[in-house]
């Protein structure tokens, strides 16, 4: 039995799920066997009756499997101890790959999100500021004012399909987790989901392969060339980036560094008919599926959700690619107008957060003989302001190099772009660069020029970044640098794993999936029953554990048991990955950090689901030897 202590743990814990504006996000997520509420369905929070025993003397063999259950209920309440939790420290270091520090001589790091950790209350200044825009700019409904910004909808990595505006989250697999499709504040039904994509929970690889924003354009020619260029398409099929649909411009992947563009869109408005969505035309070589991977797109995602939420409550039509293209636009006005980065500069204590931690990052790295650079999109007047209020107004002496406004990710593949030097008040300087001197400020430029004048090369390089595609990427699959990622969700993800309520629940609901593999042999009518109702309750387990993350998505690292499509790329873009630059301080400057060997599915005997159900301490393994 999942036990009462579990149910009343489930209801303490489960975040509430109040989604600001007039129609608010239903309480019962379509979550398979957990919603929409109706018969035979269950959602976490709600008190209901969890499996039981069998009676005394009921026929076997089903009195066998409840047998083999208590065992297992035992046993895992023995396996975890009190102090099994609190094992996961919020402020480690991570490793997908071993890497010795004592081997790095370089260190290089972007700026917003690595070396400037911003406050959440930036997130609900940007969400008002845009959704104003499409008011006042962009002649949307009035209504949409009466949405606020809600920090707990939206998680980052999700997807959204732009022709069905649909948001969801997909695993490494390219398969959506069912439960995890919203349509403006509403879960959309697993029936629905499935219908929508043809009869599968499965995306297309040609739907999402594009590379951090690229998009292909109407033009055959030039769908060929970036096919034509192999560097693009093996980084295609690595990536599978968010997708813009609108602008052919691939610097549109990056908000808060891009000008607006002023191409047409690659849609047609539909015009008349019936209250609802409306078909939009796109080109059909083209992804449709966007990937929201910006820490800043967390408030993207939440207007988008208002506005279509807003859209089919009052039975408006409307074009969906258009619709989102204007979101995406409003939210780049923002970036673009230079709004955020005057809140942050009327009052960095407010929104600047750790700054002392990268000061203190910054000088030890310098005092241990290390050579720093910093590249970052966002531009000088705004960097120096805020790092003359982390480091001091000596911050320069610090960097061996400093460039802004690079616009990446193109810094790191478009070799046309030189760099242009900048002086005090901000003046570029046209005389060409041959070199690049310490305390001096440049802008734009490209990864290559840097390479040759600098020769700063390979795995003794490792730089930081927040964004996975446009900080990461290519530096790791071009130019064999070592990256660290930068992972604020981390810190708060692993304080949920160190509950007691999620270590047991996740235990519980991976000795019963070992169960439910090993007695699936019994196959008679009793036998059914009683695995029907351990997949029932599995299944309730899995919401509430997802719960305790996110009500609407989850874990941004899990679905119900594979990894994320973000957590995938995560571990393929990044050596080390961290919540914050601070986390450096716990280590020292030679430190080495070894991954955990991580079982392949055939090499796995010590797998907990394994060491529960039967391959180490219970009896029944042999119940399966006829399969051997």
């Amino acid at each position: 039995m999942a036990g009462a202590g579990l149910r009343a743990a489930a209801r303490r814990y489960l975040p509430r799920r109040d989604h600001g504006g007039p129609r608010a996000a239903s309480s019962s997520p379509s979550c398979p066997g957990c919603g929409p509420p109706g018969p035979g369905v269950h959602c976490p929070g709600v008190p209901r009756s969890t499996p039981s025993p069998a009676p005394a003397g009921a026929a076997e063999p089903s009195a066998h499997l409840w047998a083999r259950y208590q065992d297992m209920r035992r046993l895992v309440h023995d396996l975890l101890p009190p102090e099994v939790c609190s094992l996961l420290n919020p402020a480690a270091i991570y490793a997908n790959n071993e890497i010795s520090l004592q081997d790095v001589e370089v260190y290089g790091f972007d700026y917003d999100y690595t070396l400037a950790q911003y406050a959440d209350t930036l997130h609900p200044e940007i969400f008002n500021a845009a959704r104003d825009i499409l008011i006042e700019h962009y002649k949307y409904p009035e209504g949409i004012r009466k949405y606020d910004y809600n920090p707990s909808f939206a998680i980052r990595g999700l997807h959204y399909d732009i022709q069905k505006s649909l948001l969801m989250k997909i695993d490494a697999f390219h398969y959506v987790q069912l439960g995890t499709a919203y349509r403006g504040l509403q879960p959309v039904p697993d029936e629905e989901v499935i219908d929508l994509y043809g009869g599968t929970q499965h995306i297309p690889l040609y739907q999402m392969s594009g590379f951090y924003g690229k998009v292909l354009t109407p033009s055959a020619d030039a769908q060929s060339s970036q096919l034509s260029d192999p560097a693009v398409g093996a980084a295609s099929l690595e990536g599978g980036a968010h997708i813009l649909v609108g602008s052919p411009d691939p610097q549109t992947a990056c908000l808060h560094s891009c000008p607006k563009t002023d191409s047409e869109p690659l849609v047609s408005r539909a015009d008349g008919g019936a209250g609802g969505v409306a078909e939009s035309v796109v080109p059909p070589q083209g992804p449709s599926i966007k990937q929201f991977m910006d820490i800043f797109s967390l408030p993207e995602m939440a207007l988008l959700s208002c506005v279509v939420d807003h859209f089919l409550g009052h039975g408006l039509e409307f074009d969906q690619a258009h619709l989102y293209k204007d979101v995406t636009d409003a939210i780049r006005d923002v970036h673009v107008k230079g709004l955020m980065y005057q809140w942050i500069e009327q009052d960095m204590e407010k929104y600047i957060l750790r700054g002392e931690e990268t000061f203190a990052v910054l000088n030890r790295l310098v005092a241990h003989g290390k050579q720093l650079f910093l590249i970052t999109n966002s531009p000088f007047s705004f960097v120096d302001k805020g790092m003359r209020h982390m480091v001091g107004p000596d911050w320069r002496q610090l960097f061996d190099v400093v460039i802004v406004q690079a616009d990446k990710p193109s810094f790191f593949t478009d070799r046309r772009k030189p760099f242009r030097k900048l002086d005090e008040k901000g003046s570029l300087h046209w005389d060409r660069i041959t070199r690049l001197e310490k305390g001096k400020i440049y802008r734009q430029g490209n990864l290559f020029d840097f390479l040759r004048l600098t020769e700063w090369r390979g795995p003794r390089v490792l730089y930081f970044g927040d964004h996975l595609y446009s900080d990461l990427a290519d530096l790791m699959l071009r130019h064999g640098w070592r990256t660290g990622a930068i992972i604020p969700e981390l810190e708060r993800e692993i304080r949920i794993i160190n509950t007691e309520q999620y270590m047991h629940s996740l235990t519980w609901q991976q000795a019963l999936t070992g169960l439910l593999e090993r007695m699936q042999t019994y196959q008679d009518a009793e036998s059914r029953q009683v695995l029907a109702a351990w997949m029932k309750e599995r299944q309730e387990l899995r919401c509430i554990t997802k719960a305790l993350f996110n009500a609407q998505f989850g874990s941004i690292f899990r679905t119900f048991h594979n990894p994320t499509y973000f957590s995938r790329r995560l571990v393929r873009f990044s050596d080390l990955y961290m919540a914050s630059l601070s986390c450096l301080l716990n280590y020292r400057v030679d430190f080495t950090f070894y991954p955990r060997r991580t079982p392949l599915q055939h090499e796995a005997p010590l797998w907990m689901d394994q060491l529960c159900t039967g391959c180490m301490k219970t009896p029944f393994l042999g119940d399966m030897a006829h399969i051997r």
